[in-house]
Parts: C-alpha cells; sequence; structure tokens
C-alpha cells in the first residue's frame, strides 16, 4: 500500500461558511459532501479555491457499502465523476448501511437518512468487502472509509471495532478514514475503548482524521459536528498522534457555525496535537497497493445467501426505527427509541431545508408535529424531496389541516410540484373508510415468485404480526415471508389512491 501524500490540516466546505474558509489562515485543503456538488456547476468559492491550489476530497454518504444490496452503479458513477471533476486525490465514504429492504426481502425500500452501524459478524464482513471492491473498481482514485458514530449495538458481534477494520483492509487493501469524535461517541453510548480501537488498526492504511464536536444529553453523546470539540476529542487526537504522524487531520461543522475566529481557534488546537512531542513515524506499509486474496471468499450461491441474511437482518432493523415495528430480539430497546426519534427529528430538519415552503404555509411548530406524527409509520422511500410531497400528500388526504387557507395554500404547492389533481372531498372519505385490498395467499406467494433473488424463510403466522401495524400494503404479505419485521414494515408504507399518484423524480438526497 503506497503512503497517502500529505493533506495537512483543513475544515469541512459548506456554504454557510464558504466566505469565512477562502479567509482561513494556514488551510492546506477541504473536504465537500460529495452528493451536494454539481460538477459542471462548482459553488464559485470552491472554484476559487481549487484555482490556488487547495486540495479538495468528495466525502460521499449515500452509498450505503454497509447494506446488503450491491452498490448503485449510478451512484458510483457521481463520485468518481466528482473525483475527476475537483481533481481528488481520493474519496471517502462510510462503514455505514442507509436504506433496506427491496428484492432481497420482497419489502419495499426503506431509507434511513442516516448512517446507521454494520453488525460486526462475518457475513456483514463479506458483504462490505466485496461492495468495497465492487466500488474500488468503479473508482479512479483510492477510497477511504469512515468509522462512524452509533446510538445503539448489535447483540451478535463476532468481532471488535478494531479487528472489524483490520480484516476489513487485510482482505481489500481500502485506506481508512478515522473519525476520533466517532471513536469518543461509541465510547459513550457503546462503552467500547478508543485506545484498544487505535491498537488495533492497521496504521499504515490512514488516509486522514475527522475531528467534531457534539453534545451529551441523558447519558447518550449526540454527534451533532454543531459545537465546540470537546478535549475528550482533542485527547483521543493525540493518542492517534501518539501512534502515527496522519497524513491529514479535518475539522468537520456542519450546523450551528461560529463565528471565523472560533474556527480559527479550532484549527490551532488540532495543529497543537499534531505538533507535540512524542510522535511515532508513520510505519511503512507492507504491500505496494495490492488487494490481498479473500480466502473467506465463497462460491456465488453462498454469497447470496449471506446477503439474504445481512438484508433480513438490516431491514428488521430499519423497520423497527423508521416504520414503528417492534424492536427485533437482543437490541436496546429504550436505546432503539432514541434512534428512531433522532431519525425522525433529522427528517423533519432536513424536509424542512429541501421544501421550507412546508414550515412557512404550516407554521413552523405546526409544521414540526405534523411532520413528526406523519414519520412514525411512514418511512422514507424515495429521498428527501419525495419526502416532502408525501408528507403534503398526507396531510392533503387525512385532512390534517384545519386552516382554510392554510390547505389552499398546500393544496398549490402540491400541485405546482406534483403535476395531479389534488385530492377532493370524496377521495379523501374514501380513503379513510375503505381500507386497501390484502393479497391472498395464492397472489401474495405468486408475487413472491416475481422476485427469483428473494431470501425465503417459512410463511408468516399469527404471532408474527405486529402489535401495532399503520395500515396494509400490497407487499405485505410477499414481505412477510422474507421477514416478519419486513413484512411490518411494508405495512407501514401507506396505499395511494390511483388520483394522488405522483411519479417518481430523479432528485439528489440531501448530506446525512
Amino acid at each position: 500500500m503506497k503512503p497517502m501524500a500529505r493533506l495537512g490540516v483543513g475544515i469541512g466546505w459548506r456554504p454557510e461558511i464558504a466566505d469565512a474558509v477562502e479567509r482561513l489562515p494556514r488551510l492546506d485543503w477541504v473536504e465537500v459532501v460529495a452528493e451536494n456538488l454539481c460538477p459542471g456547476h462548482l459553488p464559485d468559492a470552491l472554484r476559487r479555491l481549487r484555482e490556488r491550489g487547495t486540495v479538495v476530497v468528495p466525502h460521499g454518504v449515500s452509498l450505503g457499502l454497509g447494506g446488503a444490496d450491491r452498490p448503485d452503479p449510478g451512484r458510483l458513477a457521481d463520485l468518481a465523476e466528482r473525483a475527476v471533476a475537483l481533481e481528488a486525490p481520493l474519496v471517502t465514504e462510510h462503514i455505514a448501511f442507509v436504506r433496506a429492504g427491496g428484492p432481497l426481502t420482497a419489502s419495499p425500500r426503506l431509507e434511513a437518512g442516516h448512517l446507521l452501524p454494520v453488525p460486526r459478524t462475518r457475513d456483514a464482513l463479506a458483504v462490505l468487502c466485496e461492495n468495497v471492491r465492487i466500488a474500488q473498481d468503479a473508482l479512479p482514485v483510492p477510497l477511504a472509509l469512515e468509522n462512524i458514530a452509533a446510538l445503539f449495538s448489535w447483540p451478535d458481534d463476532e468481532l471488535t471495532e478494531g479487528q472489524f477494520l483490520a480484516e476489513l483492509v487485510e482482505r481489500t487493501g481500502v485506506r481508512l478514514l478515522i473519525d476520533v469524535a466517532n471513536l469518543h461517541t461509541n465510547r459513550v453510548n457503546r462503552a467500547e475503548d478508543p485506545l484498544a480501537v487505535l491498537d488495533a488498526l492497521p496504521l499504515e492504511a490512514l488516509a486522514y482524521v475527522h475531528v467534531a464536536g457534539g453534545i451529551e444529553r441523558g447519558g447518550v453523546w449526540h454527534d451533532t459536528h454543531a459545537h465546540p470539540v470537546p478535549p475528550e476529542v482533542l485527547a483521543l487526537l493525540g493518542e492517534l498522534r501518539a501512534r502515527v504522524d496522519p497524513p491529514g487531520v479535518l475539522l468537520e461543522r456542519d450546523d450551528d457555525f461560529p463565528p471565523e475566529p472560533e474556527l480559527a481557534a479550532e484549527l490551532a488546537a488540532i495543529r497543537g496535537v499534531l505538533t507535540a512531542e512524542g510522535a511515532r513515524p508513520t510505519p511503512d506499509a507492507a504491500t505496494d497497493g495490492l488487494r490481498p486474496a479473500d480466502g473467506a471468499r465463497g462460491g456465488h450461491h453462498d454469497a447470496e445467501a449471506v446477503r439474504g441474511r445481512v438484508a433480513v437482518a438490516q431491514t428488521a432493523v430499519l423497520s423497527a426505527l423508521v416504520a414503528g415495528t417492534p424492536v427485533p430480539e437482543g437490541f436496546d430497546a429504550p436505546r432503539m427509541r432514541v434512534q428512531a426519534r433522532a431519525l425522525a427529528a433529522k427528517r423533519a430538519d432536513v424536509v424542512a431545508k429541501v421544501a421550507p415552503d412546508l414550515p412557512r404555509i404550516l407554521g413552523a411548530e405546526a409544521y414540526r408535529q405534523a411532520f413528526l406524527g406523519y414519520a412514525r409509520t411512514r418511512p422514507m422511500t424515495a429521498g428527501y424531496r419525495r419526502d416532502a410531497l408525501d408528507f403534503a400528500e398526507h396531510l392533503l388526504l387525512t385532512d390534517g389541516i384545519g386552516d382554510g387557507l392554510a390547505r389552499r395554500r398546500l393544496t398549490a404547492w402540491w400541485r405546482d410540484r406534483a403535476g395531479s389533481k389534488p385530492p377532493g372531498r370524496l377521495t379523501r372519505l374514501a380513503h379513510r373508510l375503505v381500507p386497501p385490498p390484502r393479497p391472498r395467499g395464492r397472489r401474495a406467494r405468486a408475487r413472491l415468485a416475481a422476485h427469483p433473488g428473494t431470501t425465503t424463510t417459512r410463511p408468516v403466522t399469527a404471532t408474527d404480526r405486529p402489535a401495532a401495524a399503520a395500515t396494509d400494503h400490497p407487499a405485505a404479505a410477499a414481505a412477510a415471508k422474507a421477514v416478519p419485521a419486513a413484512a411490518a414494515a411494508a405495512k407501514a408504507v401507506p396505499a395511494v389512491p390511483a388520483v394522488l399518484a405522483v411519479p417518481a423524480r430523479s432528485v439528489k438526497e440531501t448530506a446525512s
């Protein structure tokens, strides 16, 4: 593995601080959220940075390389295009899953809108390694993967965080982006020892380091990227620096941006840690960029069976978090509820940003309460802009707006974007009184047979039905054959009357 080029000290570029970033002294490089860029129309401030020689690294958030599905070719092509447009020395992503369901479980696709932890099992590692190889083959520059922060743990982990990362590097040759703030988060939330993780890492694979702030509430650390970097995180950066001279360190700030002098002071604190005495030199690489052979790789049939098992587990977890279905056995239910509330709150915030007319029409507090109620049993399935349309559609269907003027304004907003006739009184009444049809046994089995990639276990029984399902969905019975929790997720997706059918649009998801 060839040594990484020196990056130095940098900051996450965001439009809100673009002017400040241009003025920050001794800034060596920046990182940008890849999904927020259009390669042919770079923001002027970012273009000026590029023209003066500042390195720009695209940081992806939507590949979901830890998910059961293989990486989407379109998303990989988008990330590759941004790497070329920015002349980036590498691209980065996360060890996480961000969606579940679909053909592997014969259930509707669910979107988390957030980076969720993968189980540290042999199955999940095998899937991740194959997905990483697919991504490496599609990208024009090296790939580095980031460890993520988590609010909950999987009950069946077989490896520690350090073992998982070390074996990932050994089997794929991928580089690592180590977020020391995430190590601190997992120390608080999952009782994991960050020093043990650092000791187990293959330091020759280190691409660069993330540093960020957060806040503790009720014994839970929230990795907000909206607070100053705490001393505990700087101390972990010092521990890493004592083991290796990192090629680069980057300050992340995504919200509640401070004045420019405070950003400069945080960057200066990072430089102070990096120049402290006692650091070890970067270890020599053991290989020259060649991927080691994967002795654990099985045949196609085995690989598909492994993907099926991972898909079932991830769909059960995600449906519990975003569709109100029961928490899978072995998980910490109170902590899962914390995660579910955090996902819903983030979803409400992002929808308000991509569709700012909604809180203006409804009123900020009324919007938030209505959206959180909507999100409890209606998972996101196609990105935030589609989610905004579905939310407005839901309010119009259920008479969820008491104010006549607000209803007329929301109707006009929805019509401008959906291009269909908004629901009338009879449609709304029918939606409330007539339940959508439920597929029967033979039809459900035929629907399942139409998905040859489906993982089938046993037929669903009465004891598998969720205690509080929201509504029925035509795919529910088929999903039940793959996993009971996935079936519950399918039941949480409401059927939409034909008059409300809106063509799916190709939209960019806002960064997690």
